[in-house]
């Protein structure tokens, strides 16, 4: 497969490789603790002691975004496995049963939808805190009712195919057409829409971070450390910018890596 990869597709499963290696063992490779002092001078250039420099406080940028990545990857990983994996059940059990089940369904997620999503997460923020886990779930709630028209679609457009009305009329249980039928046959697009939600929450929380209400100190995730360190911008100092390159370059990479992730499975490879 790696052979079959466009340059694209490689650079960007690397990147996103990258990063979630960082969000696991990022803690354990960084140089110092993600809160020590370690110079006296603050945002200090690119050097070899300090290889992107120091923040605010005199603390070492490089450590600083490397216990950051646990957050924003692992945060924004949690919650599109929510979004995506609610969708995708939702979806399919809409396009299996149909009816006032698929009537229901699609309309309550519509109301969720019509939402913005901002004003959705600040009031939710307001309500119960900016705790990981309530983040998790907020973004998770957001992004599902665009996974599950997704997962719909796909699922409607499988489940009208021949192959699975033969296998409906040979007497096959909703739980084999979902699992031999139409999961295989939508898990591509899935995986590609999968990596979009990834993306989307990342901004998302970036965004809520950069206004103060992500996740909160003496956590960081890289939002909050482009926020914290905004006095030093007018001198361009990395502690700002690397945090928002760290962003800019999972963002680029996930997105590379959608075609790859998409790629690999057959529409319509029904029995």
């Amino acid at each position: 497969m790696i052979r079959r990869l466009s340059p694209a597709g490689l650079l960007g499963l690397l990147i996103l490789a990258f990063w979630v290696a960082m969000a696991v063992f990022g803690a354990a490779v960084a140089p110092h603790a993600a809160g020590r002092i370690v110079d006296m001078e603050v945002f200090l250039p690119v050097s070899a002691d300090y290889p992107l420099g120091t923040d605010y406080l005199g603390r070492d940028m490089l450590s600083r975004v490397l216990h950051g990545t646990r957050y924003t990857v692992g945060v924004a990983l949690g919650a599109a496995l929510i979004a995506s994996g609610s969708g995708l059940m939702l979806g399919m059990c809409a396009a299996v049963w149909g009816g006032m089940v698929d009537g229901a369904i699609s309309r309550a997620l519509d109301t969720l939808i019509s939402i913005p999503s901002k004003m959705f997460a600040l009031v939710v923020v307001a309500a119960f805190g900016s705790s990981v886990p309530v983040l998790i779930l907020m973004a998770g709630i957001i992004y599902t009712p665009g996974a599950y028209r997704i997962a719909r679609s796909l699922a409607v457009s499988v489940n009208a195919q021949d192959f699975v009305t033969v296998a409906r009329a040979r007497g096959e249980g909703t739980l084999y057409l979902v699992r031999a039928e139409i999961l295989p046959n939508i898990i591509g697009p899935v995986l590609a829409d999968f990596g979009l939600r990834f993306v989307y929450i990342v901004l998302l929380l970036a965004g809520m971070s950069f206004l103060g209400l992500g996740v909160q100190p003496p956590n960081a995730d890289w939002g909050s450390l482009v926020r914290e360190n905004m006095a030093g911008l007018h001198e361009a100092a990395p502690a700002v910018l690397m945090p928002a390159f760290a962003i800019a370059s999972l963002t680029i990479g996930v997105n590379l890596a959608i075609d790859v992730l998409g790629g690999g499975r057959r529409e319509g490879d029904g029995h």
